[in-house]
């Protein structure tokens, strides 16, 4: 389900090692959470889970990931 709400123009993904290898990204303020196994796929991997969230028009101007 995308979020009709108004958003702010920034989020933040918080990237982790996973315990069984790879890494996960939790975005602080919204329901959106990704896993990889790579830092490469991560980044394909968020950018696909941000798509499938917002409506385009709300899509956040500023993507950040903690590493």
């Amino acid at each position: 389900m995308k979020n009709t709400q108004k958003n702010s123009s920034e989020l933040i993904f918080l990237v982790e090692e996973a315990d069984e290898g790879g890494y996960t990204a939790k975005a602080l303020g919204e329901n959106i959470f990704t896993q990889a196994n790579d830092m490469k796929t991560l980044k394909e991997t968020i950018k696909d889970a941000i798509l499938c969230h917002f409506e385009e028009e709300q899509l956040p101007k500023i993507i950040m990931t903690s590493k």
